[in-house]
């Protein structure tokens, strides 16, 4: 087996913080290694002294000279004027490439809805990022270097991804990943690395394989575990009773995972918490009758929906981009009203909505301010009293950080606030939009275990399909033709569904080609991709509008009229950006095609 990079007693500090001190690891043909760790414990720095853009402090890296390493970043850097014909397939020819199988597929399902004539400075952020991971993919390296590689996909594209790179690994092309995609990793890992406090633990096994073995070593290590180590039993609790595909690795221990939690409960009393959740909300929490919205552009999101949602429900919703997911948790919230039908919220219904945004946080105000205008305490669902302080401890919110001003905290530490400060409202129904959204696997785990003993009715939109199956009961699925249709099977019926839809994408029969079949449908490819970037222009415009409208709302908020005309204002905004949205969707089919 030969071996690509080396670190060798590797030490890197950044001022008075010890990044990594004395880091020994290696990496060979076919390993596939997953790091994990807590947000600014070192995970890209690891990556990136392995590849060699950044150099140790003390110690050296040594490289396989004859291997090639793919380095896919958290940032993209492309040449000035460079297509996404140049940068995903070195500039050739559709026949140049085509012919490969394994390349068709990447393309397809990564590139599929993309112009590949098209200039990449004209992309999306989340286009470019496909673009980048593409490129890797298709330079048939020896080994990848994956920095978050499922960003910005859905749940159906890290599926294909996952398949993909086993493919490549039984190939022998060994893999480095940084993800905090849980589900994922277990797909793809065969070890893991946790990087934390200036060292690397490395295990054997994917995801599951690494909560049994680090459940042990903790258990080791002191004789009364803190509540890390109980939030980690009760995952493994859940791991051991969910499918039997996911504990099926190899190397997971099945009897010793029986030790540890034979004195473990079940991560939810269904019964209980719905009994609870009934006594708080009564028997309505939302009717839908007849309920459609549709775009601009004619196409429905919802089309006459019947639905009638319980106390007590956990809903997960999938649907690849532009299915209309968030459109329904807003017509759910009371944000936008249904074109036809209507919606009827319960009476004692107590609403929190984390949306995907956090503009609504005061960037201004510190972190401990921020948490205790709200309230200083809350009661938790069990009963217990808890103090702001102690949950803003429990999501890594203490010392400086504390008094840290909330326009200085990464995405990560305020998507955790926004989701503090919404549990701080004692809301009895939580609509969560992309939840895990810039967060770390720890902070998961903490989210996940207060929703464990949350009684009440969540809707949880999501492309992290570990947080969906591990927090929600039952799956729904929008199909981009107006219909909300019930997943007895989960995502993977979901899965079978889209993979039994037959694709109009490039790769799905005949290679894409370059060349239109005739000067009409050039010319209306031309006119599509003026249309395009028009419209990514107004959404751009839109976006600073809505930013805007957010500060001045903060800034203004003794001002009772003027709220009213900002709110009226931003209202109309959101729809137009909806609106735009929906217009950008159809040009890129067009465009596509």
């Amino acid at each position: 087996m030969a071996n690509l990079v080396n670190a060798e007693r590797v030490s890197l500090a950044f001022g008075t913080r010890t990044i990594l001190d004395e880091v020994s690891l290696g990496l060979d043909n076919g390993d596939v290694v997953g790091v994990v760790g807590r947000n600014g414990d070192g995970k890209t720095t690891l990556l990136e002294l392995l590849v060699g853009s950044r150099s140790p402090d003390a110690g050296q890296v040594v490289r396989n000279r004859s291997a090639s390493i793919g380095h896919l970043g958290q940032t993209e850097d492309f040449p000035a004027g460079a297509t996404v014909r140049d940068v995903a397939v070195g500039g050739r020819a559709d026949h140049a490439w085509a012919a490969d199988a394994a390349k068709r597929a990447v393309v397809t399902h990564l590139l599929g809805t993309l112009d590949l004539a098209q200039p990449v400075a004209e992309l999306s952020g989340g286009e470019r990022r496909r673009v980048s991971l593409a490129a890797v993919l298709l330079a048939g390296h020896d080994l990848l270097v994956l920095d978050e590689p499922t960003n910005h996909l859905d749940v159906e594209a890290v599926a294909w991804l996952a398949g993909h790179l086993n493919l490549l690994q039984a190939a022998g092309t060994a893999m480095l990943v940084v993800s905090h995609d849980r589900w994922f990793l277990d797909a793809v890992c065969n070890r893991v690395w946790e990087v934390h406090d200036g060292v690397v633990d490395a295990y054997d096994g994917g995801y599951a394989a690494y909560v049994l073995a680090r459940a042990e070593r903790n258990r080791q290590a002191a004789a009364n575990e803190s509540r890390r180590q109980n939030l980690l039993r009760k995952e493994l609790a859940w791991l051991r009773r969910g499918p039997p595909a996911r504990t099926s690795k190899p190397k997971f221990r099945i009897d010793a995972a029986n030790v540890l939690i034979e004195d473990e409960p079940p991560a939810r009393d269904m019964m209980r918490l719905r009994e609870f959740a009934t006594s708080r909300l009564g028997k309505d929490v939302f009717d839908l009758h007849q309920v459609s919205y549709a775009l601009p552009d004619g196409r429905r999101l919802v089309d006459r929906l019947d639905w009638s949602i319980g106390p007590g429900d956990r809903i997960g919703l999938i649907g690849v981009n532009g299915s209309g997911k968030t459109t329904l948790l807003r017509l759910l919230s009371g944000e936008a009203a249904p074109q036809q039908g209507r919606v009827k919220q319960g009476k004692t219904l107590r609403l929190g909505h984390l949306s995907q945004s956090v503009t609504e946080l005061d960037e201004s105000e510190q972190v401990l301010e921020s948490v205790q205008q709200l309230q200083r305490q809350t009661r938790l669902a069990t009963g217990r009293d808890i103090t702001s302080t102690n949950l803003l401890e429990d999501f890594g919110f203490s010392g400086q950080k504390l008094v840290t001003r909330i326009g200085e905290l990464s995405g990560g530490e305020r998507r955790r606030l926004q989701f503090l400060r919404l549990l701080l409202s004692e809301p009895n129904v939580l609509l969560l939009d992309e939840p895990t959204n810039d967060l770390d696997i720890d902070t998961l785990t903490v989210i996940e275990d207060y929703l464990d003993t949350w009684p009440g009715t969540l809707i949880v939109v999501s492309h992290d399909r570990y947080f969906l199956e591990r927090t929600c009961d039952v799956s729904y699925a929008l199909l981009g033709d107006g219909s909300c249709v019930l997943l007895p099977g989960g995502v993977e019926e979901y899965l079978e569904r889209r993979r039994a839809e037959p694709r109009s994408v490039p790769g799905s029969g005949a290679a894409p080609t370059a060349a239109r079949p005739n000067a009409g449908d050039a010319a209306r490819q031309r006119q599509a991709r003026k249309d395009l970037a028009r419209v990514e222009s107004q959404l751009a415009k839109v976006g600073r509008r809505i930013n805007e409208l957010h500060t001045a709302l903060a800034e203004h908020s003794a001002d009772y009229e003027r709220l009213v005309a900002l709110g009226a204002e931003l209202d109309q905004t959101l729809a137009r950006q909806e609106s735009l949205e929906g217009d950008w969707l159809e040009l890129a089919e067009r465009v596509g095609d």
